[in-house]
């Protein structure tokens, strides 16, 4: 009598189901992480016991403040020694010291208001397309923004759905809202089909000043609201909802109560939206550069651009008048920033 060879059960055994395989996989990962933690006590214990549990705080922060160190602090020390300093040689031992002869030339103007009188007309120019796209900017921002956030308090339809879509811009890089608005304001882009189309004669918006300047700040407000818009509704949010109910009882209209209670209440709110908007909008760069490049001319040149331009992108490179330009940048805008925090305090201690 022959017998077959009982092969089956055995190769069943053999086979390793998706449990069992994602099991020995957290197996393992669970004990890596064991040896790590092991390996991480016998280091932190002696050390814990030569500093002491208070002075620990400094070994956790020290990773942070070496990384600032080295990439905020110590360009920022190295940017003010370049300031005082020329040539066109790039490390610091082979450059010329100069003092204040780079501030000199920046300030050596005969009518500040007029960058043709300047010596360095190119900075006066991009410093007062800095001081228009600002006003212009983060006003609009702002007021649209809290516009916006009072709209998208109320109960109104589909109120997730706005709120989505006013913020998803924000989640889009400068560079890629750049493009889209070049590809939809260029010669032959979207607009200019949609005006053919209508009966209308194409326009240069890109190529025009005045255009490039509206454009400009129009595609960075719809770019950024959203965040703002995001902040002030976090502080509508805030203001107990009993307050309104005592105003409407009170006789007082839906002006009287934006008047009264939601503006005293969201300013402290407001003056953050403002500090940060104006920082924001002082360093504009990516988003500008490529949708305009700086032109038509110098019409959308600002601040940040000629800082690039006039330390890297030249020829020549003149990193020392480029350090002391934006050294001046990061001083008017710290003075805007203590004025604007000064005056929130001021207004909330009132």
């Amino acid at each position: 009598m022959s017998h077959t060879p009982r092969t089956a059960p055995i190769a069943k055994r053999a086979q390793l189901h998706p449990g069992d395989l994602g099991h020995l996989v957290g197996s393992v990962f669970l004990g890596a992480y064991n040896a790590l933690m092991v390996g991480l006590e016998l280091l932190i214990n002696p050390l814990q016991r030569l500093l002491g549990a208070r002075r620990m705080a400094y070994f956790f922060l020290l990773p942070n403040l070496i990384i600032f160190g080295v990439f905020v602090l110590f360009p920022m020390l190295l940017n003010f020694y370049y300031s005082g300093t020329t040539g066109t040689r790039l490390m610091p031992q082979d450059r010329t010291w100069a003092g204040l002869a780079n501030y000199e030339h920046l300030f050596r103007c005969g009518n500040f208001s007029q960058p043709n009188t300047c010596v360095e007309d190119m900075f006066w120019r991009a410093a007062h397309n800095t001081v228009v796209f600002v006003v212009f900017q983060v006003g609009g921002m702002v007021l649209l923004a809290l516009v916006t956030a009072v709209i998208l308090n109320r109960e109104i339809i589909a109120r997730g759905f706005f709120r989505s879509v006013y913020f998803y811009p924000v989640l889009l890089s400068p560079v890629v809202v750049g493009l889209i608005w070049k590809w939809i304001l260029q010669r032959f882009g979207l607009l200019n089909a949609v005006l053919t189309e209508l009966g209308g004669e194409p326009i240069q918006f890109l190529l025009n000043r005045d255009w490039a300047t509206f454009w400009v700040i129009l595609v960075s407000i719809w770019a950024q609201m959203g965040f703002y818009t995001l902040i002030l509704l976090a502080g509508l949010q805030s203001i107990p909802a009993v307050l309104y109910e005592a105003g409407e009882i009170d006789g007082a209209n839906v002006w009287q109560r934006f008047r009264f209670i939601t503006l005293p209440l969201l300013m402290p709110t407001l003056f953050v939206v403002l500090v940060l908007a104006l920082i924001r909008a002082v360093q504009v760069f990516d988003q500008v550069f490529v949708l305009t490049g700086g032109g038509p001319g110098t019409a959308t040149k600002y601040m940040v651009q000629y800082i690039y331009e006039t330390g890297f992108a030249n020829q020549i490179p003149r990193r020392g008048l480029a350090s002391a330009a934006s050294v001046l940048l990061g001083m008017v805008l710290l003075v805007f920033t203590l004025v604007q925090l000064w005056l929130g305090r001021k207004s909330e201690a009132t």
